[in-house]
């Protein structure tokens, strides 16, 4: 049977990365509310990210774009923008009041040159602390960490009860999640802004950058000798299980927690930093919407980025995502004591950071994260990775 009309004008070929379990079931809110609203949401999922961007851009260079395409909050598509090959929703910003209802950082990713290229779905937090309720209590642990030296505490007492005290996905986005967050929680908000995002080679060499790299590699020691190569999600598994104590991963960790029926404060604890200011970081997933002269594409792609930002959609997502919504006028009573502790966080502007992505080019990210997997894998010293960030920042 052929499609009529209506259903042919607003068929969207969507194209991301949500493969594990509790992505898929976030994404399947975006497709029924679009689907809703009279669209036809055809699914393109391509495991892994890197793997996902780079399929959209060579179908986009190719002549054959999808409808829409999944970035992270970033600079990574700053160069297809540059090409003209991406189109404006500045219609549905402005409708929606995007420039007064979305947070700075995450404005500066998705705003070139006076126009909207992206539409926002979330708000990810990638420094979240998540530990076991049952691996806590069977190392005899009392009280949620509140400073590092706390939780170095925590893992030792893990690691004497016989569990692997710290979860991780040794793959190099991982490690270099726990380096940045690292960096921001135990090293403070100056620091990491004068590494990140001032590019300030002399930080590097100070004492206190000094100690965050020594402490850092310290919790290698933590990790079990099945870390690496492992995916994140069989990490945040080890926790679901008892197995693990402690992992240091985005609030996508939530939707994993969420898939296996667990109940936040009640199965796990999740905690966004030591102490009240502890900075938040501002990471997340976008949209955006390759170039077409298509009446009927350009109207499909208006339809996903006002259906994928509407407040319903945002809550319901969010909640199977892990991440928070993109606007604070929503009902957070239907969120779970996570996502409201981030909610209630991002209402203070001073606590928002953005993640290393928006603060540096993607070859400058990428030195960066390879110095890192290095030191954390190798027996290199801080003297050698001091220099090699020293080199790799200057860009």
């Amino acid at each position: 049977m052929a499609a009529t009309g209506a259903q042919a004008q607003t068929k969207a070929e969507v194209m991301h990365w949500w493969t594990s379990g509790g992505e898929s079931a976030a994404v399947q809110e975006l497709a029924a509310a679009f689907n809703k609203s009279g669209g036809q949401w055809v699914d393109t999922a391509v495991a892994g990210g890197e793997a996902a961007r780079a399929a959209a851009i060579n179908r986009i260079v190719g002549g054959n774009p999808p409808t829409a395409a999944m970035f992270n909050t970033s600079q990574q598509y700053l160069d297809i923008i540059k090409e003209g090959m991406l189109n404006d929703i500045d219609a549905v910003a402005a409708k929606e009041h995007w420039d007064t209802m979305l947070p700075a950082p995450v404005i500066s990713s998705i705003k070139v040159n006076g126009h909207y290229y992206a539409a926002p779905v979330n708000i990810h937090m990638p420094s979240w602390f998540w530990y076991s309720k049952p691996a806590f209590a069977k190392a005899g642990i009392t009280s949620e960490p509140k400073t590092p030296d706390e939780l170095f505490a925590a893992l030792d007492k893990l690691k004497a009860a016989g569990l692997v005290p710290l979860a991780l996905g040794g793959q190099g986005w991982q490690e270099y999640i726990t380096f940045y967050s690292w960096v921001a929680q135990v090293g403070g908000t100056d620091l990491y802004l004068k590494f990140f995002k001032d590019h300030d080679a002399a930080v590097i060499n100070t004492p206190a950058f000094r100690k965050v790299l020594t402490d850092f590699k310290r919790l290698k020691s933590y990790t079990d000798a099945g870390s690496p190569g492992r995916n994140w999600n069989d990490a945040t598994s080890m926790l679901i299980t008892g197995k693990a104590g402690v992992q240091i991963m985005g609030d996508w960790a939530k939707g994993e927690f969420n898939n296996a029926k667990q109940v936040a404060g009640k199965d796990y604890g999740c905690f966004p930093g030591f102490g009240p200011k502890s900075p938040y970081i501002i990471a997340g997933d976008v949209f955006v919407f390759p170039r077409t002269k298509d009446p009927a594409a350009i109207k499909a792609q208006q339809m996903l980025a006002t259906s994928m930002t509407s407040a319903a959609t945002q809550v319901a997502f969010n909640n199977k995502k892990g991440s928070i919504p993109i606007r604070t006028d929503v009902d957070a009573s239907q969120m779970d004591m996570c996502a409201q502790t981030g909610l209630a966080i991002m209402k203070d502007k001073t606590r928002q950071i953005g993640v290393p992505d928006m603060l540096l080019a993607p070859d400058v990210g990428g030195a960066v994260q390879d110095i890192i997997s290095k030191y954390w894998n190798t027996n290199q010293s801080v003297d050698d990775v001091v220099k090699a960030l020293q080199g790799a920042i200057k860009g």
